[in-house]
């Protein structure tokens, strides 16, 4: 019975796990969007041929699947700025943002669903979504299916309408190069749970000192071996000394690189704590979305920041268009 309204209801109950296993396959927030819309008018399609010898929620994942495989023919993974070169020089003029497919992050409050509850949140971590990233298109769906969903080895060869044997073997070869990718120590990784009490705290004074553009507040929660990146600007930094050198010449009004005041909203996102950025440039008089600033805290200090620059997210973090006064 082609019933749409009945249909709509039924997909909506799996609609939040497939947008995380959409944003797992491709690493883009919004493409993941997309990819849940194409499943379900590919769904609604082809519902006079669903026989029901699978589940529904079996069913739906194998047109995700596959339309997010053919989204991937062809295509060049998403990075993040580490993933393309050393670490950039801070006393070095700024690059040019770089049109190529970046990892973008995830809203956590979008994770905080009854159907994606009990799947390990350190598979939407970014070090793993990067490392994921190195698979080709089969084998990454082979990993997320086995390894993140625990699906049985059979069901996930009659999802990818492949042999029990060419799945193990792709499983064992995705595993080993996971193995090569991912950080050696977890905590450079995988977050245990959802921030703490002290990661929050962490995040409220990086967020007050950069509102008062306070070096000295900032340089004091870094780790002396924090990251940091701000994709789509391919360079990235690694050690305190190098992030305050550039965040120096950023904050400096007399400085012809100077960017602005800032004004920031908590938010969280791939499991850490995150804030919204909002810039005032020089000259303005009204502040703007600039940047999801994710963060990863370890030992009270923040051991990594990325800042994507992507206002368009804003509205997905459930973040304003302007900053309260």
């Amino acid at each position: 019975m082609r019933d749409e309204a009945a249909f709509a209801e039924l997909f909506e109950r799996h609609r939040g796990e497939l947008r995380v296993h959409c944003y797992r396959m491709l690493g883009s927030y919004d493409e993941a969007e997309d990819l849940v819309q194409e499943t379900f008018l590919r769904a609604w399609k082809n519902l006079p041929g669903f026989e029901g010898r699978s589940t529904v929620r079996a069913w739906l994942y194998r047109i995700a699947t596959n339309a997010c495989l053919d989204v991937l023919d062809g295509r060049a993974r998403r990075v993040l700025p580490q993933d393309l070169s050393g670490p950039y020089d801070p006393d070095a003029d700024l690059p040019p943002r770089t049109d190529i497919p970046w990892l973008q992050p995830f809203p956590d409050h979008l994770l905080d669903q009854p159907e994606t509850a009990a799947e390990a949140r350190e598979t939407i971590e970014l070090a793993f979504l990067a490392a994921i990233q190195h698979l080709p298109p089969r084998q990454r769906a082979v990993l997320i299916l086995r390894d993140v969903l625990g699906w049985p080895a059979r069901e996930t060869a009659a999802l990818l309408d492949a042999s029990v044997a060419s799945v193990n073997s792709a499983l064992q070869r995705a595993r080993a190069t996971m193995r090569e990718h991912l950080p050696e120590r977890r905590t450079d990784w995988a977050p245990a749970a959802e921030p703490s009490h002290g990661e929050r705290a962490v995040l409220r004074r990086y967020m007050a000192a950069v509102e008062r553009a306070d070096l000295a507040a900032v340089a004091a929660l870094l780790a002396e071996d924090v990251r940091a990146a701000m994709p789509p600007f391919p360079m990235w930094y690694r050690g305190r000394e190098a992030v305050m050198a550039t965040l120096t010449t950023s904050w400096d009004p007399a400085s012809p690189h100077y960017t602005g005041r800032f004004r920031l909203l908590p938010t969280r996102a791939n499991g850490h704590p995150a804030a919204g950025v909002y810039l005032r440039g020089p000259g303005e008089t009204a502040y703007a979305p600039a940047a999801i600033s994710v963060l990863r805290v370890e030992d009270g200090r923040i051991a990594e920041m990325t800042a994507f620059h992507t206002p368009a997210l804003f509205p997905a973090f459930a973040l304003p268009a302007t900053p309260p006064n």
